[in-house]
Protein backbone atom coordinates (compact mmCIF):
# COMPACT_ATOMS: atom_id res chain seq x y z
CA UNK A 1 0.00 0.00 0.00
CA UNK A 2 1.88 2.87 -1.14
CA UNK A 3 1.96 6.23 -2.47
CA UNK A 4 0.06 9.66 -1.74
CA UNK A 5 -0.57 13.16 -2.76
CA UNK A 6 2.99 14.38 -1.65
CA UNK A 7 4.87 10.69 -2.00
CA UNK A 8 4.50 9.60 -5.53
CA UNK A 9 3.79 6.24 -6.37
CA UNK A 10 5.91 5.89 -8.48
CA UNK A 11 9.18 6.79 -7.23
CA UNK A 12 7.78 4.16 -4.76
CA UNK A 13 7.62 1.64 -6.91
CA UNK A 14 10.96 2.48 -8.65
CA UNK A 15 13.04 2.44 -5.49
CA UNK A 16 11.59 -0.83 -3.85
CA UNK A 17 11.38 -2.73 -6.92
CA UNK A 18 14.90 -2.30 -7.20
CA UNK A 19 15.45 -3.73 -3.58
CA UNK A 20 12.95 -6.14 -2.76
CA UNK A 21 12.27 -7.79 -6.30
CA UNK A 22 15.19 -7.52 -8.51
CA UNK A 23 17.55 -7.64 -5.82
CA UNK A 24 15.92 -10.22 -2.96
CA UNK A 25 14.17 -12.09 -5.83
CA UNK A 26 10.54 -11.30 -3.88
CA UNK A 27 7.37 -10.97 -6.11
CA UNK A 28 5.78 -7.60 -4.99
CA UNK A 29 2.38 -6.08 -5.53
CA UNK A 30 2.37 -2.37 -5.71
CA UNK A 31 -0.92 -0.71 -5.65
CA UNK A 32 -2.16 2.79 -3.78
CA UNK A 33 -5.72 1.35 -4.13
CA UNK A 34 -6.93 1.22 -0.80
CA UNK A 35 -9.99 -0.30 -1.44
CA UNK A 36 -8.03 -3.47 -1.46
CA UNK A 37 -7.01 -3.42 2.11
CA UNK A 38 -8.97 -6.03 3.42
CA UNK A 39 -8.14 -8.97 5.17
CA UNK A 40 -8.87 -11.64 2.20
CA UNK A 41 -6.27 -9.73 0.46
CA UNK A 42 -3.57 -8.97 3.11
CA UNK A 43 -4.36 -13.14 4.24
CA UNK A 44 -2.81 -13.98 0.28
CA UNK A 45 0.45 -12.01 0.92
CA UNK A 46 3.22 -12.60 3.35
CA UNK A 47 3.87 -8.87 4.06
CA UNK A 48 2.22 -5.64 3.68
CA UNK A 49 4.30 -2.84 3.41
CA UNK A 50 2.53 0.40 4.06
CA UNK A 51 3.99 3.89 2.67
CA UNK A 52 1.05 6.56 2.44
CA UNK A 53 -0.29 9.17 4.92
CA UNK A 54 -3.63 7.82 4.66
CA UNK A 55 -4.89 11.36 3.30
CA UNK A 56 -7.47 11.52 0.01
CA UNK A 57 -8.38 14.51 -1.70
CA UNK A 58 -11.29 14.10 -3.58
CA UNK A 59 -12.27 17.52 -4.53
CA UNK A 60 -9.11 17.80 -6.19
CA UNK A 61 -5.80 19.89 -5.50
CA UNK A 62 -3.37 22.04 -7.05
CA UNK A 63 -0.02 20.92 -6.21
CA UNK A 64 2.35 19.25 -6.53
CA UNK A 65 2.94 18.33 -10.44
CA UNK A 66 6.12 18.14 -11.44
CA UNK A 67 7.41 21.96 -13.48
CA UNK A 68 4.48 23.31 -12.18
CA UNK A 69 5.16 26.02 -9.77
CA UNK A 70 2.16 28.28 -8.75
CA UNK A 71 3.93 30.88 -7.69
CA UNK A 72 5.46 31.48 -11.11
CA UNK A 73 2.50 30.28 -12.56
CA UNK A 74 -1.35 30.73 -12.36
CA UNK A 75 -3.50 28.23 -14.59
CA UNK A 76 -5.53 29.57 -17.38
CA UNK A 77 -9.06 28.23 -18.47
CA UNK A 78 -11.72 28.85 -20.54
CA UNK A 79 -13.90 28.54 -20.05
CA UNK A 80 -13.04 28.77 -16.20
CA UNK A 81 -12.28 25.95 -13.61
CA UNK A 82 -14.58 26.02 -10.42
CA UNK A 83 -12.63 26.50 -7.44
CA UNK A 84 -10.95 22.91 -5.79
CA UNK A 85 -12.09 22.05 -2.78
CA UNK A 86 -8.48 20.99 -1.26
CA UNK A 87 -10.13 19.21 1.79
CA UNK A 88 -8.32 16.51 3.05
CA UNK A 89 -10.10 13.35 4.31
CA UNK A 90 -8.92 10.37 5.94
CA UNK A 91 -9.52 7.23 3.78
CA UNK A 92 -8.76 4.71 6.56
CA UNK A 93 -11.65 2.98 8.64
CA UNK A 94 -12.01 0.97 11.31
CA UNK A 95 -12.55 -1.90 9.21
CA UNK A 96 -9.40 -1.68 7.46
CA UNK A 97 -7.29 -0.98 11.17
CA UNK A 98 -9.50 -4.33 12.53
CA UNK A 99 -7.83 -6.07 9.21
CA UNK A 100 -4.37 -5.29 9.59
CA UNK A 101 -4.06 -5.97 13.01
CA UNK A 102 -5.74 -9.54 12.73
CA UNK A 103 -3.49 -10.16 9.86
CA UNK A 104 -0.34 -9.32 11.89
CA UNK A 105 -1.78 -11.29 14.50
CA UNK A 106 -2.69 -14.47 13.21
CA UNK A 107 0.59 -14.14 11.67
CA UNK A 108 1.25 -12.08 8.53
CA UNK A 109 3.91 -9.45 8.97
CA UNK A 110 3.44 -5.23 8.64
CA UNK A 111 6.76 -3.49 7.17
CA UNK A 112 6.29 0.39 7.94
CA UNK A 113 8.04 3.29 6.15
CA UNK A 114 8.23 6.94 6.64
CA UNK A 115 4.45 8.94 6.82
CA UNK A 116 2.83 5.88 7.85
CA UNK A 117 2.60 6.95 11.93
CA UNK A 118 0.73 9.62 10.36
CA UNK A 119 -1.99 7.39 9.76
CA UNK A 120 -1.90 6.31 13.44
CA UNK A 121 -3.58 9.80 14.76
CA UNK A 122 -6.90 8.34 13.14
CA UNK A 123 -6.92 4.64 13.41
CA UNK A 124 -6.31 2.68 16.82
CA UNK A 125 -5.71 -0.24 15.71
CA UNK A 126 -3.40 0.77 13.00
CA UNK A 127 -1.39 2.61 15.77
CA UNK A 128 -1.50 -0.77 18.21
CA UNK A 129 0.35 -2.57 15.26
CA UNK A 130 2.49 0.08 13.76
CA UNK A 131 3.85 1.52 17.35
CA UNK A 132 4.48 5.30 17.07
CA UNK A 133 2.03 8.74 16.55
CA UNK A 134 3.73 10.72 13.77
CA UNK A 135 4.23 14.36 15.23
CA UNK A 136 5.60 16.82 12.60
CA UNK A 137 8.65 16.93 10.06
CA UNK A 138 11.56 18.97 9.77
CA UNK A 139 12.54 21.03 6.60
CA UNK A 140 14.13 19.08 3.99
CA UNK A 141 18.29 18.33 5.80
CA UNK A 142 20.49 16.14 6.20
CA UNK A 143 20.24 13.75 9.53
CA UNK A 144 21.99 10.18 10.44
CA UNK A 145 20.72 7.61 10.93
CA UNK A 146 22.46 5.84 14.03
CA UNK A 147 22.60 2.47 14.90
CA UNK A 148 21.92 2.18 18.70
CA UNK A 149 21.31 -1.89 18.65
CA UNK A 150 23.79 -3.90 16.56
CA UNK A 151 23.14 -6.97 17.87
CA UNK A 152 19.25 -7.43 16.26
CA UNK A 153 18.86 -9.35 13.12
CA UNK A 154 17.92 -6.43 10.78
CA UNK A 155 21.26 -4.26 11.76
CA UNK A 156 23.46 -6.76 11.60
CA UNK A 157 25.95 -5.78 9.73
CA UNK A 158 24.75 -2.12 9.13
CA UNK A 159 27.14 0.87 9.71
CA UNK A 160 25.53 4.68 11.12
CA UNK A 161 24.51 6.03 7.19
CA UNK A 162 23.23 10.10 6.30
CA UNK A 163 20.68 10.89 4.29
CA UNK A 164 19.07 14.36 3.20
CA UNK A 165 15.24 14.37 3.33
CA UNK A 166 12.61 15.59 6.53
CA UNK A 167 13.84 14.00 9.52
CA UNK A 168 10.51 12.66 11.29
CA UNK A 169 9.57 13.14 14.34
CA UNK A 170 6.60 10.96 16.58
CA UNK A 171 5.70 9.59 19.57
CA UNK A 172 7.00 6.21 19.94
CA UNK A 173 4.05 3.53 22.45
CA UNK A 174 6.06 0.06 22.20
CA UNK A 175 9.22 -1.32 24.11
CA UNK A 176 12.34 0.78 23.85
CA UNK A 177 14.37 -2.44 23.54
CA UNK A 178 12.48 -2.97 20.29
CA UNK A 179 14.45 0.43 18.83
CA UNK A 180 16.85 -0.20 16.51
CA UNK A 181 17.93 3.48 14.81
CA UNK A 182 17.90 6.50 15.78
CA UNK A 183 17.83 9.43 13.80
CA UNK A 184 19.98 12.26 14.75
CA UNK A 185 20.22 16.13 13.72
CA UNK A 186 24.00 16.32 13.88
CA UNK A 187 24.15 20.01 14.17
CA UNK A 188 22.02 19.77 17.51
CA UNK A 189 19.05 20.97 15.84
CA UNK A 190 16.06 20.78 17.41
CA UNK A 191 12.30 20.08 16.70
CA UNK A 192 9.78 21.47 18.74
CA UNK A 193 5.55 21.90 18.10
CA UNK A 194 2.27 24.43 19.94
CA UNK A 195 0.93 20.57 20.75
CA UNK A 196 4.24 18.32 21.23
CA UNK A 197 6.30 20.92 22.92
CA UNK A 198 10.36 20.85 22.10
CA UNK A 199 10.87 17.10 20.69
CA UNK A 200 15.14 17.63 20.69
CA UNK A 201 17.13 16.66 17.66
CA UNK A 202 16.96 13.13 17.98
CA UNK A 203 14.16 10.28 17.18
CA UNK A 204 12.86 7.00 17.13
CA UNK A 205 13.46 5.92 13.44
CA UNK A 206 13.56 2.15 13.22
CA UNK A 207 11.88 -0.59 15.30
CA UNK A 208 11.09 -4.21 15.36
CA UNK A 209 9.30 -6.37 17.23
CA UNK A 210 6.88 -9.54 17.46
CA UNK A 211 3.04 -8.58 17.20
CA UNK A 212 1.02 -11.55 18.16
CA UNK A 213 1.99 -14.46 15.80
CA UNK A 214 3.40 -11.48 12.91
CA UNK A 215 6.20 -9.50 12.86
CA UNK A 216 6.36 -5.40 12.98
CA UNK A 217 9.22 -3.37 11.20
CA UNK A 218 9.38 0.23 10.86
CA UNK A 219 11.40 2.64 8.68
CA UNK A 220 11.50 6.43 8.31
CA UNK A 221 13.50 7.15 5.82
CA UNK A 222 11.15 6.76 2.25
CA UNK A 223 11.28 10.47 1.05
CA UNK A 224 13.22 10.06 -2.18
CA UNK A 225 14.69 7.42 -4.55
CA UNK A 226 18.76 8.71 -2.88
CA UNK A 227 17.43 8.55 0.25
CA UNK A 228 15.80 4.86 -0.52
CA UNK A 229 18.85 3.56 -2.22
CA UNK A 230 21.65 4.37 0.42
CA UNK A 231 23.92 1.53 0.49
CA UNK A 232 24.08 1.09 4.47
CA UNK A 233 19.86 1.72 4.24
CA UNK A 234 19.68 -1.06 1.11
CA UNK A 235 21.68 -3.30 3.93
CA UNK A 236 18.98 -2.61 6.04
CA UNK A 237 16.39 -2.74 3.88
CA UNK A 238 17.09 -6.02 2.50
CA UNK A 239 17.99 -7.05 6.46
CA UNK A 240 14.39 -6.80 7.41
CA UNK A 241 13.08 -7.91 4.51
CA UNK A 242 14.32 -11.72 5.27
CA UNK A 243 13.45 -11.08 9.50
CA UNK A 244 9.92 -10.26 8.54
CA UNK A 245 9.85 -13.16 6.51
CA UNK A 246 11.61 -15.08 9.30
CA UNK A 247 14.48 -16.21 6.41
CA UNK A 248 17.26 -15.82 9.32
Amino acid sequence: MVGDRFHNFDYIRTALTRILVRESGVSVTFTPDYTLLTLETLKAHRLLVFLCDGLSFPGGYTTPYVFYDPEKMKIVSNPPLPPLDEKAEMWITPEHGRAIRRYVEEGGAAWFYHNASYVSGANEDFRHVEGALFTGHTAFQPYKMKIVNHDHPVTRGVADFVVTEEQHYLIYDKDPKCVLVRSVNEEGKEYSTPKHGNQGATCEACWAYDYGKGRVCFMAPGHTIPSFWNPEYIKLQKNALRWLLRET
